[in-house]
């Protein structure tokens, strides 16, 4: 039965090469949105696509020798077909340089300056060419754009202005009227604080010093300003403006845009203005989620530290690097993408956890029951604890996931996961099946296992689209009773299905081996010597936050089980540390006793192979080989000694 109509969107990317797993994410949690709506009974319009106007792209177009939509068809065919692979069910792919799209962006064009919107001037002042954003002088940075860090050019032409000014008022009442327009509310506070209260200036919405944009019918030698341009595709691919505009009528006003916290501003200051001028309502929401970082810094092609969503979902499956994303950080913050962290989750939450609890029902069902469990069944404790939590899980999960907290909803399943894994140690079928009196209580034992992967498997269906499948095919879980309304009703698994049992859903991975296979495939090359570039610039302050001490090897051993690592003891002088460090290959133990390093002495704990190491100390690495030379002190200076 449809409850209603759900329209959401991600940004459209602009085609600048390969995507890498941060723009991935994006859309991985739209798609999550999209199908959940759609397992609830909405009808569902889910829209993504490219951004493929402006100066940035004509000139890495002309670089490449190439014309413009040379270049962006050639992109835009990889993007396909990653979001094929990732199997993001967006509704419609808009490119900006659709036909379509671009008459209806000239006709919204010529609607706001008939209109008195926008008028021609002369603008001068600071672009951002990679951001395509103009910025004021106390915008600005350290002289460099406030978004990326990036140079930013002295711009001087005639210029068609958007009367952005005049919608200042309307907007902060808008957002105190719809306190939820902004999420979360940090940005919210952001917007209003940095941007709307300190005065709004009438927008610059077209160019003349390039020719690859929308020309402005009346007036050719314009292009309109890209930010105009791909704004406007949340309406123009509903057919807003067009002869058949059924879709318009039918979906808009969007319930949620999903947007990177860099590009908040453009859609919640230009884009509603826009649209009070355009006498249209405005969307619901507008999500502004955090990076996924990499090593500190957010991942940037341009930076060398990209990481590829393909060699991941090739080497972990789909839903493994779907469940990370939207399982390893809140949605709305910041967090680090790391492949120790990947390996974890997949070990611990989806071998471990989850895999290991199907393979575990399945095998005892054969082996006790041959397969299929009988009629009759008992209650009993721990069975009522155990019903509770997993038929209280599927009200908690949609709740999440109305306030786009995957991380949240997805932590909700896996209790009930630890919950049913709990339920295996309480009643010890194994035990059970040796009293031939007891095969009744250990038929509801199975059976209640059996229930809750099924409840279990609907719920993961959103966020891990081929996991459910297996489950099903293994537990043999029928087809009426796979839909979404059917977790929240306890007693619909069918034991007279025979379960078929198979490989693992989620294989264990050793953590060791495939670290070093990972750190070889995304380390960046630099050339014969293998050496990588420059890191982005920081200010005094943050290289004062590390502490870099003087410290000695006192004791230094391998760890078992490891050719990498050895785990060394340090005195540095106020006291002693215990560091691992992964120089197992360069260094024997017994070479480093008495050595003076250096250490950074307020890096926070971590555990390698189960040790904790306090510590880190450092070294050079280099050459085709990756040889490896730690960093040493030869004077006699006191240990504990802060380096700077």
């Amino acid at each position: 039965m449809k409850r209603g109509k759900y329209y959401i969107t991600t940004p459209i990317y602009y085609p600048s090469g390969k995507l890498h797993i941060g723009h991935s994410y994006t859309t991985v949690a739209a798609d999550t949105m999209a199908r959940y709506k759609r397992l609830q009974g909405y009808d569902v319009m889910f829209l993504t696509g490219t951004d493929e106007h402006g100066q940035k792209i004509q000139r890495v177009a002309e670089q490449e020798g190439v014309s413009p939509q040379e270049y962006v068809d050639r992109i835009v065919a990889g993007i396909k077909d990653l979001w094929s692979l990732m199997k993001i069910t967006n509704d419609k792919f808009i490119r900006t340089t659709d036909q379509s799209h671009v008459e209806t962006v000239q006709k919204i064009f010529r609607k706001l300056y008939d209109q008195g919107d926008i008028y021609k001037s002369e603008y001068e002042g600071w672009y951002c060419t990679p951001c395509e954003s103009f910025w004021t002088e106390t915008q600005l940075v350290d002289g460099k754009c406030p978004d990326c860090g990036r140079e930013v050019e002295l711009t001087k032409e005639e210029s068609y202005f958007f009367r952005l000014s005049k919608y200042q008022d309307r907007l902060i009442r808008h957002l105190e009227e719809n306190p939820d327009f902004i999420q979360p509310v940090s940005r919210k506070n952001e917007m209003i604080n940095n941007f709307i209260k300190p005065g709004l200036e009438d927008l610059c919405v077209s160019r003349t010093s390039f020719k690859w944009g929308i020309p402005v019918t009346f007036d050719e030698k314009h292009v309109v300003y890209v930010w105009i341009d791909a704004l406007s595709n949340y309406i123009t691919a509903l057919g807003y403006l067009s002869e058949d505009d059924s879709d318009f009528k039918r979906y808009w006003p969007a319930d949620v845009h999903l947007v990177g916290k860099e590009i908040v501003r453009f859609h919640t200051i230009i884009w509603p203005a826009m649209l009070m001028a355009l006498d249209l309502p405005l969307p619901k929401q507008v999500y502004g989620h955090g990076w996924l970082v990499l090593e500190g810094g957010k991942m940037s092609k341009s930076k060398g530290n990209v990481i590829d969503p393909v060699i991941l979902i090739e080497k972990y499956g789909l839903d493994a690097i779907r469940y990370f994303l939207l399982r390893e950080v809140p949605f709305g913050s910041d967090g680090v993408f790391s492949n120790e962290a990947l390996i974890q989750r997949i070990n611990s939450d989806l071998a471990n956890d989850l895999g290991n609890l199907v393979s575990r029902t399945v095998a005892m069902i054969q082996k006790y029951f041959n397969g299929t469990l009988p009629e009759e069944k008992l209650a009993g404790d721990p069975d009522d604890d155990l019903i509770s939590v997993v038929t209280g899980t599927p009200s908690k999960v949609e709740e999440l996931l109305d306030q786009l907290q995957f991380s949240t909803a997805l932590s909700e399943i896996w209790k009930a996961i630890s919950r049913t894994n709990k339920y295996i140690d309480e009643t010890m079928p194994w035990i059970l099946a040796r009293d031939e009196d007891k095969k009744p209580r250990l038929a509801q034992v199975l059976y209640n296992l059996a229930e809750s992967i099924r409840i279990v498997s609907i719920l993961i269906q959103p966020f891990m689209p081929e996991t459910p499948l297996k489950i099903w095919e293994l537990m043999g879980v029928c087809e009426n009773c796979r839909s979404w309304e059917s977790a929240f009703k306890w007693g619909k698994y069918s034991g007279t299905n025979p379960v078929r049992p198979g490989n693992p859903i989620f294989p264990r991975i050793d953590v060791e081996k495939e670290l070093a296979e990972l750190e070889k495939i995304n380390a960046p090359a630099n050339a014969a010597q293998n050496i990588p570039g420059i890191l982005p610039q920081v200010g005094i302050d943050d290289f004062a936050k590390l502490d870099l001490r003087v410290a000695r090897v006192i004791e230094c051993e391998k760890v078992e089980k490891s050719e990498k690592l050895l785990k060394l003891k340090l005195d540095i002088g106020i006291e002693t540390r215990q560091v691992v460090s992964g120089i197992a290959k360069f260094y024997k133990p017994e070479e480093l006793v008495g050595k003076n390093v250096i250490m950074i002495a307020n890096l926070k704990p971590a555990k390698l192979m189960g040790i904790e190491s306090q510590g880190m100390i450092l070294a050079a690495v280099y050459g085709k080989d990756e040889k490896l030379v730690l960093a040493t002190v030869d004077a006699d200076i006191p240990l504990g000694s802060r380096i700077s």
